[in-house]
């Protein structure tokens, strides 16, 4: 049966007049369910096209999947996924594959083949014919820092990027700085574009300007952030202060006003994002907006545990809390 004719399992639970839990039991071999209903729901899920997996075919770990590894911001998540996964008995198996839009064409096969209790993708998407491969086969996901806006179905965790990107930009504003710029990564991006939103609304409640001019989409990267700050400081008007997307963009741009003569933060202030621990490390150490990677990646984790055990969570989306960190690249607008 091809993924187009596949019906989903929460209707194949409403034909069966079952919970969608008692379904992922079934598909995952688990023995507290009726035996009546398990042959009924194997039956349909066998004519559905749905494989139901048996208890020696459960393995004994989470599969974490990055697009690329960036030691400093990755090995935080690896820390969380490993916690969670530990806790439960599990271990963890490191992949990189694929781009920010959707795991590699060769993963779908690999990760079948292992059978993981589950698999958590990071700053990434799924396209759907590969939810319905994971799905009948019983493989739960979730999707940590999503790179689009995931439907509804699919589970994910995330942070509150647009409440982080309105402090960073609110501190620089209560420091007197007018001429604020932003700089972001991928335009396609969803935590990008809420940074930027949560940018626009700071200067809006404030009743400043937003100069297109001071907007830069690129990479989360030093390289990155060098290059748009050498731009914005080029202007003819440049920006006092600069709300970077990421601590390694941030440390790009403080590596763009050292090339312009100017010092920070006597000169020009920078707010980062992400409060990796290489912040505290940077002189001056960098004011920055944490963002909770080690707890998303436990908390993915987990949701991937509890989905394999057929739990039904009240949620499938978490968006967990930032704070902005303030430290010695930010101070008062000198004029």
């Amino acid at each position: 049966m091809s993924d187009t004719t596949r019906i989903t399992l929460a209707a194949i639970a409403a034909e069966a007049g079952v919970s969608l839990a008692t379904v992922s039991k079934v598909l995952n071999g688990r023995t507290d369910v009726a035996p009546a209903t398990r042959a009924r729901l194997e039956t349909e899920l066998a004519r559905h096209g749905y494989t139901r997996r048996s208890a020696k075919q459960r393995s004994e770990f989470v599969e974490l999947v990055f697009h690329e590894l960036e030691p400093s911001w990755s090995m935080e998540v690896i820390e969380g996924v490993e916690d969670a996964a530990h806790a439960a008995g599990l271990s963890v198996v490191l992949t990189v594959s694929g781009d920010r839009h959707t795991p590699g064409a060769d993963w779908i096969d690999g990760v079948l083949r292992r059978r993981p209790v589950g698999v958590v993708l990071v700053f990434s998407d799924i396209a759907p014919r590969l939810r319905d491969k994971l799905r009948a086969q019983g493989i739960p996901f979730v999707i940590m820092d999503p790179a689009g806006d995931p439907s509804p179905d699919v589970p994910s965790v995330g942070s509150a990027n647009w409440s982080g990107g309105l402090m960073a930009t609110r501190h620089l504003i209560e420091l007197g700085h007018h001429r604020i710029a932003a700089i972001t990564g991928p335009e396609d991006m969803m935590c990008s574009l809420a940074r930027v939103d949560g940018y626009r609304s700071a200067m809006n409640a404030a009743g400043l300007p937003i100069d297109p001019q001071l907007i830069r989409f690129g990479d989360f990267h030093p390289g990155g952030g060098e290059a748009a700050g050498r731009e914005l400081l080029a202007l003819a008007d440049p920006p006092t202060a600069i709300f970077a997307g990421s601590d390694l963009q941030a440390l790009g741009v403080i590596a763009a006003g050292s090339a312009a003569g100017l010092r920070v933060p006597d000169d020009l202030s920078v707010v980062g994002y992400d409060d990796i621990a290489l912040s505290r490390w940077m002189s001056p150490q960098l004011t920055t907006v944490h963002q909770p990677l080690r707890r998303m990646g436990e908390e993915a984790t987990r949701l991937a545990i509890r989905l394999a055990e057929g739990a039904q969570p009240d949620t499938l989306r978490m968006d967990l809390a930032t704070h902005l960190v303030v430290r010695g690249s930010t101070a008062p607008y000198a004029a």
